[in-house]
């Protein structure tokens, strides 16, 4: 049985948008992961991450968001995190998540 995807990636101009949705964990971690090295082909100026759609978020998954943070850091690309539900804000606010990724409204 093939996975639900939890990923999907928009192109525009100069910034590209993952935007994430229904529950992040072990078992599909790896489309974000591979989502987010693909948003950094082209280097874009800024990559914005969607959890709109997000319900769930595990350690694994604030993991592959931190693996994208760095990477764009480390290629000079901008990073932020956008529209989290209150459950998955609570979560990148205890994991300490957003003391280093940017959060926009």
């Amino acid at each position: 049985m093939q996975e639900e995807p939890v990923t999907s990636l928009d192109r525009d101009a100069d910034v590209v948008t993952v935007r994430l949705r229904g529950e992040v964990d072990v078992q599909n971690v790896d489309q974000v992961r591979v989502c987010l090295a693909e948003a950094l082909e082209g280097r874009p100026g800024t990559i914005i991450v969607d959890l709109a759609a997000l319900s769930f978020i595990d350690s694994t998954g604030l993991g592959a968001i931190i693996f994208g943070f760095q990477h764009a850091r480390d290629a000079g690309v901008g990073f932020q995190l956008t529209r989290p539900s209150q459950g998955v804000r609570q979560t990148l606010v205890l994991s300490g998540v957003l003391e280093v990724v940017e959060l926009i409204d």
